[in-house]
Formats: C-alpha cells, sequence, structure tokens
C-alpha cells in the first residue's frame, strides 16, 4: 500500500464526502466547524510549542537565528511569518528567515518538483551558513517532503537545534528532528488540501513561535508592540500614540521625545517612564538586553506598571 494512504493529511474527510450537494452556507459552515478542530490540535502540542519559543529566544539572545524551512504551503507561512517580523518587531531580515523549495518564484506559483530534491533543501540550507547558535525549523504538513528533510540533515550537521512541524505522527521528519511538533487535525474537508486545516494550525504555531520569542528577548512592554518601525503614516501615528498612553505624556511631548530618538519607540518611551535623557535612555537599554521594564526598573527602583 503507498505511503499516503497512511497519511491523515491526504485521508477522506467523512464529514464532506458530500461537500458537492451544499449551498454556500453550508459549506460555510461545514468548515467552520472544521477549523474549530484546529485549536484544540494546537493545545494538544503546547508543550512542544513552549519548548520552540524558548529555544527560539535562547538562539537570538547569542545572535543565533530562526531559519525556516518548508515547500509549498509550508513554505510560504514560514517566509511570510519571517518577513512580518522586521516591520513588527524592528529585526533585521537576517534574524528570521525563510527558505521556500522552488526559491523566490514559488510564492506565488508552483514549481513543479522542487518540493522533492533533498540535495536542494541540504544546498539551500547551507548557503545560508548555519551555525550551532541557530534553530531551524522544517515545515511539512505531511512529514516527509525531501526538500525539507535534507535541509534538516545539514542543519543538524552543523550543530543547529532542529524542529519539525508536521500534521503527521509519526513521520519522518519528526524522527529526523531534535523537537517534533505534531497537530494533529484530521484530514481536511477537501482531501490533501493541506492549505485548509494543516495551514491554519501551522500559522498559529509560527506565530506563536516568533511573538512568544520576540516578547521573552523585549520586543514587547505589556501587551503592546514598542519596537516597531514607524515606515508610514499608520506606524507613526502608533508610536506616539503608544509613547503618549504608556509614558503618561502629551502628544506634543511624545513627538518631541521621538523627534530626539530619530522615531525610535524603545529609547524614547524609558525616556519618558524613567525621566532620563534618550542617550540614558539608549545607555540603560544596551545594559539590560534591550528590556524597557528591566532599564527603568535599574533606572528608578520601581517596576513601571
Amino acid at each position: 500500500m503507498p505511503l499516503e494512504d497512511h497519511l491523515l493529511t491526504e485521508a477522506t474527510n467523512p464529514r464532506s464526502v458530500e461537500i458537492d450537494r451544499l449551498d454556500a452556507r453550508q459549506i460555510v459552515a461545514l468548515m467552520n466547524e472544521e477549523d474549530a478542530i484546529v485549536v484544540n490540535a494546537v493545545r494538544d502540542v503546547a508543550d512542544a510549542i513552549t519548548e520552540a519559543v524558548e529555544r527560539a529566544a535562547a538562539s537570538f539572545r547569542r545572535d543565533g537565528r530562526l531559519i525556516y524551512v518548508g515547500a509549498g504551503t509550508s513554505g510560504r507561512l514560514g517566509v511570510l511569518d519571517a518577513s512580518e517580523c522586521p516591520p513588527t518587531f524592528n529585526t533585521p531580515p537576517s534574524m528570521v528567515v525563510g527558505l521556500i523549495a522552488g526559491g523566490l518564484a514559488a510564492l506565488t506559483r508552483a514549481i513543479e518538483g522542487a518540493e522533492d530534491d533533498r540535495e536542494r533543501g541540504a544546498r539551500d540550507l547551507l548557503a545560508l551558513t548555519p551555525t550551532a547558535s541557530d534553530l531551524v525549523i522544517g515545515i511539512a504538513s505531511s512529514g516527509r517532503t525531501p526538500y525539507v528533510l535534507g535541509a534538516i540533515e545539514a542543519a543538524k550537521a552543523v550543530g543547529a537545534y532542529t524542529v519539525g512541524l508536521a500534521c503527521n505522527r509519526p513521520s519522518p521528519l519528526g524522527e529526523l528532528v531534535d523537537l517534533e511538533i505534531a497537530p494533529l487535525v484530521g484530514p481536511e474537508v477537501i482531501a490533501g488540501s493541506t492549505r485548509l486545516k494543516a495551514g491554519t494550525a501551522t500559522k498559529m504555531i509560527l506565530n506563536m513561535i516568533t511573538t512568544g520569542a520576540m516578547i521573552l528577548i523585549g520586543k514587547t512592554y505589556g501587551n503592546r508592540m514598542i519596537d516597531l518601525q514607524p515606515t508610514n503614516q499608520k506606524l507613526k501615528f502608533r508610536t506616539r500614540r503608544i509613547l503618549r498612553e504608556l509614558g503618561g505624556i502629551s502628544d506634543e511631548a511624545a513627538e518631541s521625545l521621538l523627534a530626539e530618538t530619530a522615531g525610535r519607540l524603545k529609547p524614547a518611551l524609558v525616556a519618558a517612564l524613567a525621566n532620563v535623557s534618550p542617550e540614558t535612555a539608549d545607555i540603560l537599554l544596551n545594559r539590560h538586553g534591550g528590556a524597557v521594564r528591566a532599564a527603568v526598573m535599574a533606572s528608578t527602583g520601581v517596576d513601571p506598571r
């Protein structure tokens, strides 16, 4: 029997076998019910996700990178998550990297055979010159994509910590990596269309890994983004509003402080909360790993709640 016949992600969903007989409202209801399964499936692997968050934060603290590797939908989701980190958390593009089988062209169209090239996966990963400080996450809903397996083998060879994210268990990917994350979302509404529940689970987990790690390394204050890049009018307004609300200062004072810090919210916020100059705020942040709360407490002796 072919391997595909044993894959949960390729199985036929008994609840949707007659989906082509449903009207639009019924299709929406059925898909919504199936999507609700994803939340519990992700919750079931919370311990593994937690470990991945902590590993990612540890890599960042030692100037390592988080590298996603995937093909098709999995690869696109990795690239998407990586591309959102610089504008959200003011990280360099090299800090979270997404590799997709077939290269950038594969973001918008299928590149035939790219996912089956195990050697290319290894070459693409090695082209990034990975080190033992990096965290490499292979994403493959099936858990057996050759491109991803090749990249993970190359990552392990240089001592990088490896994570496998799949929606099947057991899987070749799960057996190869240091840490397996395998949310079992069940058969798709359309058999084998893993851009659906498997894709949703993948997106949720990648959100948790990068967001959780960025919080741990001080990229937020409370639930506010404080290291964002104010590259457009919306973000400039958001930066000023956050400084005004968290710093307890007027809009005019916020605008003046941001002008002194070249638009950088973190030193402006420390300056406002600790009542120090922007220059001193930068020194405090450097001493305390970029964490606003720790920088303010070091200056004032008080937790700025």
